[in-house]
């Protein structure tokens, strides 16, 4: 088998600012004097338009933008149970303006006591995949509850209660189903309805929830009134606890009052970088995203993608993920439990190394790039960010999963847990949900937490700062590279969140895209390097399908030098929302 070349052996190439030929002409900025301080008012991009007005409501009450952090991902855990919840975790990249300090607060959820590998495997030693990502066995402890306390009370100006109560309004009240969230349900039908407590939450008299229909959640409003008033202790320990331990116990699942107890945020420092002009900010382990973005930008940098065709861009960039998947395979896992090469796994002497293994015109086989041992997340997760009147930042990822996560509802919760035990290595080796694979450095045990690819991500470069992120399983990262690439290209923020995406994750060595991200002609020529693809309606071409669109990513932009504010919302999601608000601007009607 091949190995990494040396990174020793690489002098580091000559790069310019990259602008894609094949782009809208990119949007300059001149270069002010003086820069702005503080932004022109807030700005808040979400999956939802109501956790958007949540979020400017929160700011008009006197909070700052970790306020607003608390009332966006709690009424997203309202409205979006196809994406996230109370039930599942996220990961929170936060800045504050006045001290400088960047920190990740790390709500990942964690494995329960009884959430050891040999649970997971069927009487031949395979991988029982319903145990893994439907019911009580496939959820890990939540972390969102934890983070939504924590934000409060350390970095917020606001009451909990208060930044909770637009989103036991929302549960109270209901909101419309929309699309996405019905077609979900349909999907996830026949394991929702195995539970009491979900029937009881999704069914109208017997009828699943439909577009339009208005979505009432008492009993999950019930939870919120008690983690607003009781803090941490309202929602792991007390009545809902309980309720939480009894549900999955009648389910057939094994969780203890010490597992949700001993819940712990953490907070990390941020992987950061230098890509170009930018400095980079994002997220560390347990999340992969930070190291593999690390890994694919360093490695870019080398070249002028300006000057490159498409097909000739799209093929450096793709042989950048597969070696930052490769990594994040065998290196990456809960930084609690292993020891991570973070270090050589950031640095430019690294990539350097890296890039030294690709072929400018040939694409180099995944098995090629195994070493040892040999090998044998687009609607899931949401994603927001908010810039305040202060500059304080926030880029917030959180997820249930897969699509309604394990599907399990404890009944008098409202509550639905998270399926992300799957995102562990079960079984060394074996793909999970999303087709990407793990081995010991990810195994389960007590307390850890499974590996992400969540991304919540800060750019500056003096003069602008972009917040950015978005779900998508495994894809998270690669979305968050183009989205980085966009910005660089100097795409406004509308622009980033509607480019066209495609992806590869070392295995399937296959690249996936989005319908009508690459012409015949890149198609051709890609082919002709050796890369196969998987595009929406080839069967033909292996891997794990690829859908029409992908994603639903949110971001900020702050230019300081003419202190304009704007939002990218992802069109792909019509109920998403980015709004500006002003200072002294009234804020829509919640």
């Amino acid at each position: 088998m091949k190995l990494f070349a040396s990174p020793l052996l690489l002098c580091a190439l000559a790069f310019t600012p990259t602008v894609w030929a094949d782009s809208p002409a990119a949007v300059t900025t001149p270069v002010a004097t003086a820069l702005a301080a503080k932004p022109e008012g807030a700005v808040i991009a979400s999956a939802h338009h109501l956790a958007t007005e949540a979020g400017h409501e929160i700011l008009a009450a006197g909070g700052n933008a970790f306020d607003a952090a608390v009332a966006v991902s709690s009424v997203l855990s309202v409205v979006e149970p196809i994406s996230s919840g109370l039930g599942g975790g996220g990961f929170f990249l936060l800045h504050d303006a006045a001290s400088g300090k960047q920190t990740l607060v790390d709500a990942r959820e964690t494995a329960p006591a009884s959430g050891v590998p040999t649970a997971y495997l069927d009487k031949d030693g395979n991988l029982d995949r319903d145990r893994s990502v439907n019911g009580p066995w496939a959820a890990g402890i939540p972390g969102l509850p934890a983070a939504l306390v924590h934000l409060s009370r350390n970095y917020g100006k606001l009451p909990l209660a208060r930044s909770l109560a637009p989103a036991i309004r929302i549960a109270r009240d209901g909101f419309p189903v929309y699309g996405r969230m019905a077609r979900g349900y349909a999907s996830r039908a026949e394991v929702m309805e195995r539970y009491p407590g979900t029937r009881e939450v999704f069914l109208r008299n017997g009828r699943a929830i439909a577009e339009g229909d208005n979505f009432i959640q008492p009993e999950l409003a019930g939870t919120l009134e008690r983690l607003a008033s009781d803090g941490f202790d309202g929602f792991y320990k007390g009545r809902t606890g309980r309720l939480l331990l009894a549900g999955v116990k009648d389910a057939g699942g094994v969780w203890t009052a010490a597992d949700l107890a001993g819940y712990t945020v953490v907070e990390r420092e941020p992987v950061r970088f230098g890509y170009r002009d930018w400095q980079i900010t994002t997220a560390a382990p347990p999340s992969s995203g930070g190291i593999a973005l690390a890994s694919m930008l360093q490695i870019l940098e080398g070249w002028d993608l300006q000057a490159l065709s498409p097909a000739q861009r799209t093929h450096l960039v793709v042989e950048a993920m597969r070696r930052a998947y490769r990594d994040r395979t065998f290196f990456l896992g809960d930084p609690d439990f292993v020891q991570i090469p973070q270090r050589t796994l950031t640095s430019h002497d690294y990539a350097q190394g890296l890039r030294a293994t690709i072929h400018p015109d040939k694409a180099t086989p995944s098995d090629s790039l195994s070493g040892n041992p040999t090998p044998l997340e687009d609607e899931e997760t949401t994603h927001f960010s908010i810039i305040d009147a202060d500059g304080n930042r926030v880029g917030g990822t959180q997820t249930v999963n897969l699509l309604y996560g394990s599907g399990l509802v404890p009944k008098g919760t409202g509550v639905l847990l998270n399926n992300e035990m799957d995102d562990f290595a079960l079984k060394p080796g074996t793909p999970n949900a999303f087709g990407v694979m793990g081995y010991e450095a990810n195994a389960p045990a007590p307390g850890k937490r499974m590996l992400s690819s969540m991304t919540p991500t800060f750019m500056d470069n003096g003069h602008e700062v972009v917040v950015i992120g978005t779900p998508g399983g495994s894809r998270i990262i690669t979305m968050v590279l183009l989205g980085i690439l966009g910005y660089d290209a100097g795409l406004d923020a509308q622009a980033v969140a509607a480019l066209p995406r495609y992806h590869h994750q070392w295995y399937p060595d296959v690249i996936e895209a989005e319908a009508g991200t690459f012409d015949a002609a890149t198609v051709s020529a890609l082919q002709a390097m050796g890369h196969a693809l998987k595009l929406p309606g080839d069967e033909a071409a292996g891997g794990r399908g690829s859908s029409h669109v992908w994603g639903n990513l949110q971001t900020v932009h702050w230019d300081r030098a003419s202190n304009t504010l704007s939002a990218g919302s992802d069109p792909r999601n019509p109920v998403g929302s980015g709004q500006v608000v002003k200072a002294g601007e009234p804020v829509s009607p919640p």
